[in-house]
């Protein structure tokens, strides 16, 4: 194991969690994937569960598919041992998340499991993606 590898797998849940967050702030998914994400990641979602890295890169373009632009904000952030907890919202644009919701499993310096959670709205509150990926049709 290299220096930097030795160092990142003795980083605790929450420098992990926060160096993802960070990263994901800066739209860096290769150097999220490189340092925080264990390569047999393992992701439920209500669309299905998604593995490894192949799988993280769907969720992240099916996310940025459906909400292009927007301010995100970090509502709560959780730490407990190998857990992280987050809500998150995004509050500007044409389209709104007021439930996202992601769990963390952080094992030797990486985010061994997650869990995701979001509704897509309209600016009016009308539910355009549901959490399992289903499209609606707004009224």
């Amino acid at each position: 194991m290299t220096e930097l590898a030795t160092d990142l797998a003795a980083r605790s849940t929450q420098e992990v969690y926060e160096d993802h967050l960070r990263l994901a702030d800066e739209n860096d998914i290769e150097g999220d994937l490189a340092r925080n994400v264990a390569e047999d990641v393992v992701m439920l979602t209500g669309r299905g569960v998604f593995r490894g890295h192949e799988g993280v890169r769907e969720l992240a373009r099916q996310l940025m598919s459906e909400i292009p632009t927007g301010r995100w904000t970090y509502v709560t952030r959780l730490f407990e041992g190998p857990m992280a907890f987050l809500e998150w919202t995004v509050d500007e644009g044409p389209f709104r998340i007021r439930d996202g919701a992601d769990s963390y499993l952080v094992e030797d310096g990486k985010i061994r499991m997650q869990t995701i959670h979001y509704t897509v709205e309209d600016d009016r509150g009308r539910v355009l993606i549901r959490a399992d990926g289903t499209r609606t049709t707004p009224e």
